[in-house]
């Protein structure tokens, strides 16, 4: 039997996994995310390069500690015209993050990439478009109260599976891609790789 690791210590992206039956051990990719982006950012990169070079980045290293498994790096881009955000570091930078997204649509982009022995095998990239409602500032005070360091979890300040779904107006896009994983092609290369029954 293969070993699967992910390279994340996502506890949304572990969740999906254990919930759809993979058997995997977590070795979370030590990497300064936010210079990797700014950088991609000043350099005009697409959404889709930038979650794609980060999920590699992820899954490439972690590989190289781990003979003949199958690593899964993942990484998940929000993006709104051409500005790249990253998880809110306080309440604070989340409110301000909130009030740019509101009455806007921004884009999620997630990337999961496969390595094994150090060298990526297997990649993805899904996207989806979020439109957020024009909502109040006593709104976002009160969600914000609600949901507290939770908003600092994701990228968006929000879980859609949550309190967060009263953000939106519209969602386009693939529940799982949302999340920050493309979770079913991911399970058809692994049936694909003989970890988990076709």
């Amino acid at each position: 039997m293969t070993n699967v690791i992910l390279a994340s210590g996502s506890s949304t992206r572990q969740a999906m996994l254990r919930n759809a039956g993979v058997d995997f051990a977590v070795d979370v990719a030590s990497i300064d995310e936010a210079s990797v982006l700014e950088s991609l950012e000043a350099e005009h990169a697409k959404p889709r390069e930038a979650a794609d070079m980060l999920a590699e980045m992820k899954a490439v290293k972690v590989s190289t500690r781990h003979q003949d498994a199958l690593v899964i790096g993942a990484d998940q881009i929000l993006s709104l015209g051409t500005k790249f955000f990253s998880k809110p570091r306080d309440l604070a930078a989340a409110r301000a993050q909130l009030q740019a997204l509101r009455g806007h649509t921004h884009q999620l982009t997630s990337a999961v990439v496969v390595a094994r022995n150090g060298s990526a095998i297997w990649r993805e990239v899904r996207e989806a478009k979020l439109t957020m409602r024009p909502f109040s500032n006593a709104f976002l005070d009160e969600y914000l109260a609600d949901v507290g360091d939770a908003a600092l979890t994701s990228v968006g300040a929000y879980q859609i599976e949550g309190r967060g779904a009263q953000l939106f107006s519209r969602i386009d896009g693939d529940h799982f891609t949302i999340l920050g994983l493309p979770l079913l092609p991911l399970l058809d290369m692994l049936r694909a790789q003989g970890v988990l029954k076709t």
